[in-house]
């Protein structure tokens, strides 16, 4: 599902936060992910007016040539000899087919001739795993394929792990578009191990001059309450108490897995869904102590009544 968050001005009659509200294509709705509300239906489709049941057909009827990609060293400007047809569709004859195999690998060749772009197709195959490994939307791809390749052309990668420095392309790409994984998810994967992760990606940031957004707390509440196996009612009432922090100032500068962790603590207990301190610092990748600190601050600064424990 292809998701857009619409801007306040255009969803300001919902109740919902407007960062929390997505469009789904398939049904031309616009939802909120937090309650599930359709807040607008039967949206106009902006898509082509053809359709295609092939790939063959869908090259065929596009009126535009592939977008651009930081996934490879010519940004795909190169046309790519991808199959063995004519323009017909007709199989090419076997003297041919032996050709077109040569003209491909002398354009495998040719596609990356530099260092730099020898050691770009190297990263997009580290930052290929990391994605399909954390389950990650293929389109952090392309993020941190732009920035590794900033950081390539800048010589940040000349005498650093390509290892470390893809896995840090690939958190900074997660902080940018919103997506909830924290540097201990991601530097499970490297050997160097998370502090050589941090390093390169305080030193992305820093060279790069990267303005990281602040990452909201309730985009982690919902992996956290699946991993705890807990309901639908401790998910909505967690993101409540997150969004009511937030309106006082009390989520800036606070770990936000931590956050979110306290507030699922929080609601747990409210709704007789009990989980330990223990576990849920497990589900989100802190310490007790961490959430133990986030949950006091949180019952106390919004005076939220709690049962006998």
């Amino acid at each position: 599902m292809e998701e857009e968050i619409l801007n306040e001005e255009k969803h300001g009659q919902s109740e919902c936060p407007p960062e929390y509200i997505v469009f789904d294509e398939e049904r031309g709705e616009y939802i909120c992910t937090l309650t599930g509300e359709v807040v607008e239906e039967k949206v106009i489709d902006s898509g082509p007016e053809w359709r295609a049941y092939t790939p063959e057909e869908k090259t065929r009827r596009s009126r535009v040539g592939s977008p651009l990609t930081h996934t490879l060293p010519d940004y795909g400007l190169l046309t790519t000899i991808s199959s063995y047809r004519d323009a017909s569709g007709r199989k090419l004859e076997a003297r041919v087919r032996l050709e077109a195999s040569r003209l491909r690998r002398l354009q495998a060749k040719l596609r990356a001739a530099t260092s730099i772009e020898k050691n770009i197709e190297q990263a997009v195959r580290e930052i290929t795993r990391f994605v399909d490994a954390l389950n990650l939307p293929r389109s952090i791809i392309d993020t941190a394929m732009m920035i590794y390749r900033q950081a390539a052309e800048k010589g940040l990668v000349r005498g650093r792990s390509l290892e470390s420095m893809a896995a840090a392309a690939v958190y900074a790409a997660c902080r940018i578009r919103g997506i909830p994984r924290s540097i201990d998810d991601i530097a499970e994967l490297v050997k160097g191990g998370r502090k050589e992760v941090a390093r390169c990606y305080r030193l992305i940031v820093r060279e790069l001059k990267l303005r990281m957004p602040i990452v909201d707390p309730v985009r982690y509440v919902s992996r956290i309450v699946s991993a705890l196996r807990l309901s639908p009612a401790v998910e909505r009432r967690a993101a409540e108490i997150l969004i009511q922090a937030r309106r006082l100032g009390l989520t800036a500068g606070k770990d936000p897995a931590g956050l979110a962790a306290a507030a699922i603590y929080i609601a747990a207990l409210e709704l007789g869904e009990r989980r330990t301190q223990k576990e849920i610092a497990a589900a989100a990748g802190v310490t007790e102590v961490t959430v133990r600190n986030r949950y006091k601050e949180l019952v106390q600064k919004l005076n939220i009544p709690l049962p006998a424990q």
